[in-house]
């Protein structure tokens, strides 16, 4: 499968529960913070739930 880099590019600060949980799956705790995870169907789909706080690269 393919890589994406997904980068933290705002805070979670006020942003719903859901949201917060969403990020810690991804594995960001803070702003500027990147990951690189392989592109599956559930990781598409929550990157598809935060989208205004991350940016995504392809790999």
């Amino acid at each position: 499968m393919a890589k994406i880099k997904i980068t933290q590019i705002k805070s979670v600060i006020d942003r719903s529960e859901r949201q917060k949980r969403t990020m810690q799956a991804l594995g960001l705790k803070k702003i500027n913070q990147a990951v690189e995870v392989e592109a599956t169907p559930s990781i598409i789909g929550m990157v598809r739930k935060v989208n205004h706080l991350v940016a995504v690269e392809s790999i």
